[in-house]
């Protein structure tokens, strides 16, 4: 981000109007990014980078296939947002000199 950037970030809310919603799923993942950039080193391959996004969303999955009254919706949406976090870090880290 430049100085010249920044990013918006809203309120995590739940009752939030559905139009907002994509705004806030956004900043949760553009959060998670940085988060995970300042804690991990840049992903060393293609490979690597697949894995941890296929370990992402096979805890997603995990949750996922719980019985319905045993899924917990934030839980879905933590590793949703991991997901998405780790695939925008692949495309920064493994594909961004195609941007």
């Amino acid at each position: 981000m430049t100085s010249e950037t920044s990013a918006i970030l809203l309120p995590v809310d739940p009752h939030l109007e559905e139009s907002l919603r994509p705004y806030t799923i956004s900043n949760m993942v553009i959060e998670e990014y940085y988060r995970a950039t300042k804690k991990f080193s840049p992903f060393n391959s293609v490979h690597e980078g697949y894995a941890i996004i296929l370990e992402e969303l096979d805890e997603l999955w995990e949750e996922i296939k719980k019985k319905k009254d045993k899924r917990r919706t934030k839980k879905m949406l933590e590793e949703a947002i991991h997901v998405a976090a780790m695939a925008m870090r692949f495309a920064n880290d493994m594909c961004g000199d195609a941007i």
